[in-house]
């Protein structure tokens, strides 16, 4: 099922109509944390039905920010890894990541700590401020 567009020329509706589904910014997530491969992407996020995410990683490629490689015909199997503009998204889930540990874990700050170890282990990236 198609969502339907804000059919705005605001950057921030525009960039909604992109990556503001369910899911879509999780499976950006992944492929900056090194996963490439459908059953990676479904294992990382339980929940997230096949077909659903077959369609967003399609709208990602043709939108030009993930780009897709057959590694086997029989069956067909494909990796995915982001393009140069996809990776350009990064500092937006930076700033999500950052905001969610400021203010997500007052409860427990031990466990975003650990998490925050866990992604600049991951994405050096992430360290930068």
């Amino acid at each position: 099922m198609q969502k339907k567009p804000y059919n705005q020329e605001c950057p921030i509706a525009r960039t909604l109509d992109i990556v503001g589904d369910r899911w879509t910014l999780l499976i950006v997530r992944d492929l900056f944390l090194g996963r490439a491969r459908f059953s990676t992407f479904l294992d990382s996020c339980p929940g997230l039905p096949p077909r659903l995410l077959s369609g967003r990683l399609k709208r990602l490629e043709e939108q030009g920010l993930v780009e897709r490689t057959v590694y086997s015909q029989h069956p067909l199997r494909a990796e995915y890894r982001l393009t140069e503009k996809g990776r350009t998204l990064f500092p937006i889930l930076r700033a999500i990541g950052e905001w969610g540990l400021e203010h997500l874990y007052e409860d427990n700050p031990e466990t975003g700590r650990s998490i925050e170890r866990f992604v600049k282990s991951l994405v050096p990236e992430f360290q930068e401020s």
